[in-house]
C-alpha cells in the first residue's frame, strides 16, 4: 500500500518535527527530497549519540530520515533561490519549518512559491503559528507544552511540572502536519488549487490534553496530579513491584476493578472511582499489594484476570517485546553505515522495501535535473558555490 505514490515533497525542515512528518509521508509512498544547507546539513546529523563505522553520523538522524533523498543547496545564494522557484513547479508539497518571514528574506515567500506553482501545498510548521503575538518567539518542545497548558497538567501534585520523556509537541506538530497535507491534497483534487497549511506546535500539543480541557469547559478546575487520569485515582497509576520493576494499573471500569480486587482478595470499594482525599489511603494499600509480587508475576496476573495490569517497559525492553515484534514495530535496513534498526510508523506497510537515510547531498544533481534544471544551470550553481 503506497497511497501517496506519485506525490513529490520538497522538504526544507530539519531536526525532529518536520523530518518526522516527511518520514510518515515517505513511508506512505511519497518521494521526499530533503534540502540541506551545504555548511553542515540537517543539524540532527551531528547530534549524539553518533554511530557508523567511524562515528560520523547521528543515530537519531538515521531514525528520522529513511526513504528520503538529499540535495545540498545554499538557499542564501540568489542563484539557488531562482533554481528553487523553477524546481517547485514539479512538486506537490513544500515543507517549511522556518520561523515566519525567513523564506521572505530568502526571496522565496509563500506567495511567490504558489505563483510559480498554483497547485503547490505549503505546510508551514512553527512553534506558535504564522501570526499572533508569539509568532516570532523562539522555542522548543518544553516551551510549547508550557504555553499549551499541557505541561501544567503533567506530574505529581507535590512536585514541579515534570519534563516528559518524549517530544510531544514536536511529534504532535508533525502528525497534524501530515493530516493537514492529506486534507489539502484531497481538496486540491476537487479544486485544482494548492493552499498553505499553518500548523503551530503549541496548538498541536493541546489536543493531547483535551480530557483536561473538557473538564475545565464544564467548570472543573483540576490540580496537577489530582484529576482522575493524571494521578488522582489509585486504580489509574503506577506501582513498584517486589523486584524493583514498575507496573501500570488502569482499572477504570467496574469490571476491571472487580476482577483485580477478586484476584488479590481486596474488598471492592466503589469510592475508588472518585478522586478525593480518600485516594491517598487506597494508594498506600495498593502500594503494599503491588510490592508482594515481581513485575513478571504481575504481568501474568494481568493476563489471567484481564484487569488492565501491564509491566512498565523501558525502551530497551520494548525492542524485544513479543507483541511489538509480532506487530513488526522494529525492523532493520542495510545502509552505508551498516545495518540500521528502525521504528515502523503505524501506517507503514509491513512488506514495504525501505531505502536508507541519505548522505548529505547524495542526490543533489538528480533532484536538480528532475526539477527541470539543465547541465548549464547546474554548472552556474556550482560556480556560485550554491551547491554542497
Amino acid at each position: 500500500m503506497k497511497p501517496l505514490q506519485g506525490i513529490r515533497v520538497l522538504d526544507l525542515s530539519r531536526l525532529v518535527p518536520g523530518p518526522y512528518a516527511s518520514l510518515v509521508l515517505a513511508d506512505l509512498g511519497a518521494t521526499v527530497d530533503k534540502v540541506e544547507d551545504p555548511s553542515g546539513g540537517d543539524y540532527l546529523r551531528h547530534m549524539p549519540p553518533m554511530t557508523g563505522r567511524t562515528g560520523e553520523i547521528s543515530s537519531m538522524f538515521l531514525a528520522f530520515n529513511r526513504n528520503k533523498r538529499s540535495a545540498s543547496i545554499d538557499l542564501k545564494k540568489p542563484a539557488a533561490q531562482r533554481a528553487l522557484l523553477r524546481m517547485v513547479g514539479r512538486y506537490d508539497v513544500l515543507f517549511d519549518q522556518f520561523r515566519p518571514g525567513v523564506l521572505d528574506r530568502l526571496g522565496l515567500p509563500h506567495a511567490a512559491l504558489r505563483a510559480a506553482n498554483p497547485r503547490l501545498i505549503i505546510c508551514a510548521l512553527t512553534g506558535y503559528g504564522q501570526d499572533g503575538p508569539l509568532a516570532q518567539r523562539a522555542g522548543h518542545d518544553i516551551n510549547y507544552l508550557a504555553r499549551a497548558g499541557v505541561l501544567g497538567m503533567h506530574g505529581p501534585a507535590d512536585a514541579p511540572p515534570q519534563v516528559p520523556g518524549f517530544q510531544l509537541a514536536d511529534i504532535g506538530g508533525a502528525l497534524w502536519s501530515v493530516v493537514g497535507i492529506l486534507a489539502a491534497l484531497l481538496e486540491r483534487s476537487r479544486t485544482g488549487e494548492g493552499s498553505v497549511v499553518d500548523i503551530a506546535m503549541v496548538e498541536a500539543a493541546m489536543g493531547f490534553a483535551l480530557t483536561g480541557y473538557g473538564g475545565l469547559f464544564g467548570g472543573k478546575v483540576g490540580k496537577r496530579g489530582d484529576d482522575e487520569l493524571t494521578g488522582g485515582l489509585a486504580m489509574y497509576n503506577t506501582y513498584r513491584a517486589k523486584d524493583g520493576g514498575f507496573v501500570s494499573f488502569g482499572a477504570l471500569e467496574p469490571k476491571f476493578w472487580t476482577a483485580f480486587c477478586g484476584g488479590v482478595a481486596l474488598e471492592v470499594d466503589t469510592s475508588a472511582f472518585f478522586a478525593g482525599p480518600h485516594q491517598r489511603q487506597l494508594k498506600d494499600k495498593l502500594t503494599g499489594i503491588f510490592a508482594t509480587r515481581t513485575r513478571d508475576e504481575w504481568e501474568a496476573f494481568g493476563k489471567q484476570h484481564d484487569c488492565c495490569v501491564e509491566p512498565v517497559l523501558g525502551p530497551e525492553e520494548a525492542l524485544s517485546d513479543p507483541h511489538l515484534a509480532a506487530r513488526g514495530m522494529f525492523f532493520t535496513i542495510d545502509s552505508p553505515w551498516g545495518p540500521l534498526q528502525q521504528l515502523r510508523t503505524p501506517v507503514t506497510p509491513l512488506d514495504m522495501a525501505h531505502t536508507p537515510p541519505p548522505r548529505q547531498g547524495e542526490h543533489t544533481e538528480a533532484i536538480l535535473r528532475e526539477g527541470g534544471l539543465s547541465d548549464d544551470d547546474i554548472a552556474e550553481l556550482q560556480g556560485t558555490q550554491a551547491l554542497g
